[in-house]
């Protein structure tokens, strides 16, 4: 029998909250001493006492339609590990990690591979719920991996069905769907045949500038730019076809950006619903840094009050129903742009996020981390525990994600 192993309290310096033997794992666990974190109102998790291994990107996203998504350096490994050491803070949660007593500044003690020997190590070590921390894709082993079936109705896991984040992660499917649908606020978008210099070149002369021109599979803000004239686009476009990235043209909305984070149905009866807007500012040359390379906590603010302005309501809304079209399991962020620098200019939606940031602070030396999705959980009042604990109870059984299929297809 493979050995559970837990977070070891005591070496971090963490009152222990029910550390289990390894021979006592199979059974019903003892509930954690509380601590003084919030208790949501409702149910909260789907089965028994979490026990939860989170996992992070090991695997290289496949080529699909020619194009690959960048993979993160790290792998997500910092945000996992985040979520790992917060969670083993909160009452009624276990955490398991790779090592049994994990160091905090180290971020790959907390999280497992996302391989099939990664995942089935973290079942087989007593995880019950797995936090997918990774980019998932039809061919991931979360979806393929005969040996994982047997476990499909008792594991949980917390992220989007892996079929579904392979048609979702090309944004213009996604965009051109919404449209298709009608009822949302969208930019207008631009069509090159082909990334051929050619056709680069004639749809240059046809745009009216500034435009956005970005992969159809990106990360972040890699290989965003506004393009202020056709030699600027010709440029960029270039490059990004001579990298492989398939690239989709929007117009450059010019006006205030904001993100929305969608949380989805965690009790039956309830739907997809907004977390407070998070305004964004400071922006270079038009676009929104990384997180990495610039701090959230820079350059966004929580819009106080928002649901009380008209527009932001608005938007707020269509990125309800969006999430809800979409039929997602895990929360999304969608960020947003209105057209024009004035208060009075309603916002477009322009890219829909599958796997929002999750830093947070709570590790040695990471006091400053937050993340879009954090600063509006702030907003109503939640600590970085107490909003893992929520998505925490969005998890769907690993038989239910396999099921799930993109819309539209």
């Amino acid at each position: 029998m493979a050995s559970l192993i837990l977070l070891n309290r005591v070496a971090l310096g963490i009152t222990p909250l029910g550390v289990q033997d390894a021979s006592t794992h199979r059974q019903a666990s003892s509930p954690a001493a509380p601590i003084a974190v919030r208790e949501p109102p409702g149910p909260i998790f789907g089965i028994g006492l979490p026990r939860v291994a989170v996992l992070y990107q090991a695997l290289e996203p496949p080529i699909i339609n020619g194009v690959q998504k960048p993979k993160k350096p790290g792998g997500y490994q910092d945000s996992g590990a985040d979520i790992a050491y917060n969670l083993a803070q909160c009452a009624n949660v276990n955490v398991i990690t790779p090592i049994q007593s994990p160091v905090a500044e180290k971020d790959g003690d907390w999280c497992f591979p996302d391989t099939e020997e990664g995942i089935l190590s973290a079942v087989d070590k007593g995880a019950n719920y797995l936090w997918s921390n990774t980019i998932v894709f039809a061919s991931h082993p979360l979806q393929t991996s005969a040996r994982l079936s047997p476990f499909e109705e008792n594991v949980r896991v917390v992220g989007q069905g892996p079929l579904v984040v392979e048609k979702y992660d090309d944004k213009e499917y996604v965009n051109d769907y919404l449209r298709s649908v009608g009822g949302f606020t969208m930019p207008r978008v631009f069509t090159a045949p082909s990334r051929s210099a050619k056709d680069i070149a004639a749809v240059a002369e046809q745009l009216s500038y500034p435009v956005v021109a970005k992969p159809i599979r990106g990360r972040g803000s890699h290989g965003v730019k506004v393009c202020h004239n056709k030699d600027e686009f010709v440029s960029h476009a270039t490059g990004l076809s001579d990298g492989n990235m398939s690239f989709m043209i929007e117009e450059f909305l010019k006006g205030e950006e904001a993100t929305v984070t969608v949380m989805p149905p965690t009790e039956r009866g309830k739907g997809y619903w907004a977390l407070p807007v998070v305004s964004r500012f400071n922006h270079q040359d038009g676009i929104a840094p990384y997180n990495g390379v610039v701090a959230v906590t820079a350059n966004s603010r929580v819009v106080e009050n928002g649901d009380a302005d008209p527009l932001y309501n608005r938007v707020a809304r269509e990125c309800e129903k969006a999430a809800s079209l979409l039929g997602l399991t895990a929360p999304i962020r969608i960020d947003v742009r209105r057209f024009n620098d004035s208060p009075d200019s309603p916002f477009a939606l322009f890219d829909v996020n599958m796997k929002p940031n999750m830093t947070g602070p709570g590790r040695p030396g990471r006091d400053d981390q937050a993340s879009l999705t954090l600063m509006a959980a702030n907003g109503l009042g939640w600590d970085y525990k107490e909003l893992l604990r929520r998505i925490l109870g969005t998890s769907s059984s690993l038989k239910t994600l396999r099921g799930l299929r993109p819309v539209g297809v």
